[in-house]
């Protein structure tokens, strides 16, 4: 057991996450740091470095059988390289060679990657995808991200930049994505954007609980709509169900294209969009060549604040 052991690191915009992983995915020890985003990039390191050694000081008779450490950090990155380009949420990290920086601080072998491939993978490895051959992952938030594992190994496309599954086109007239491109399923099915459509339906005068719930147009947020929605509002009801027509649109595009296994569904867009999954798998079949798209599971991933730790950990055994 000791020799399979692994750590985990999830790095987002206020914070490193680290844990300790075993053989079956569990977490044993953990820690949490805040992360120096606005410092320089050796500021940033030491945040994630105290987050790995923390563990160490919790599990003391690891440090000798940990097999390796894996990251999980925003992209973009070069996964090859363990390298991180250009992260948004982190401007202290410009071509920053994270993966060296990691071995060389704890001599562990040590890999990087983004949120969503790591994420797909522990739900192939452990999750919700265990047992399938072809897992295709989407983690569906603020945006949506997208990872597809093959044999329970990554598939990262020529270059590692890919799959980037959540800026698929569903509407070439559709609004601008964050990505620049119009009309990709993040602009239509993202939190954010379930949100705006929200919005511009109270602003041209719907009524609706949402509105009561939020105190202005300009606070409606998702989980407004979620809550409306569990209270049976027709305007939250609605927007959701476009948002499920969406999602079924993009997903027969996936299946046309890869015909996995299983569809792993994360993220709390994902919950609260749990309930339609029936209904999407039911009409997939209106937007797939592939005619027996139904018989292929939609489920709503097992981990979730955890994913990043649990599957970066994983990544070692790639």
């Amino acid at each position: 057991m000791a020799a399979g052991l692994t750590i985990g690191v999830d790095i987002g915009g206020t914070k490193v996450a680290a844990g300790l992983v075993d053989p079956a995915g569990e977490i044993s020890f953990r820690s949490r740091v805040p992360i120096n985003t606005q410092g320089t990039a050796e500021d940033a390191f030491r945040c994630v470095e105290a987050a790995i050694a923390e563990v160490f000081v919790q599990a003391p008779e690891t440090r000798k059988t940990v097999r390796g450490i894996g990251v999980c950090s925003p992209g973009p990155l070069d996964p090859f390289k363990g390298v991180v380009l250009n992260p948004p949420n982190l401007p202290c990290w410009r071509n920053y060679p994270l993966a060296a920086e990691v071995e060389r601080a704890f001599g562990i072998p040590s890999r990087v990657d983004n949120d969503a491939n790591v994420a797909g993978l522990a739900e192939a490895i452990w999750g919700a995808g265990k047992g399938y051959k072809r897992v295709f992952f989407s983690i569906v938030g603020t945006g949506v991200g997208t990872g597809v594992c093959f044999d329970r190994q990554i598939y990262y496309g020529r270059t590692g930049t890919g799959p980037e599954g959540g800026h698929v086109t569903i509407n070439f007239q559709g609004p601008r994505c964050g990505c620049g491109k119009l009309g990709c399923i993040e602009a239509y099915a993202s939190g954010p954007n379930i949100a705006r459509r929200a919005q511009a339906r109270l602003l041209a005068g719907a009524k609706s609980r949402i509105l009561t719930l939020a105190g202005s147009i300009d606070a409606v947020r998702t989980e407004h709509v979620g809550a409306a929605f569990s209270e049976g509002d027709a305007l939250a009801i609605d927007v959701l169900n476009e948002t499920a027509h969406y999602l079924t649109i993009w997903l027969g595009s996936i299946v046309d294209l890869l015909e996995p296994d299983v569809m792993v569904i994360g993220g709390g867009v994902a919950e609260l969009m749990s309930s339609f999954f029936t209904g999407i798998s039911a009409n997939l079949p209106e937007w797939c060549v592939i005619k027996r798209a139904s018989e292929i599971p939609l489920v709503l991933a097992r981990y979730k604040n955890d994913a990043g730790i649990i599957g970066a950990a994983a990544l070692v055994n790639q």
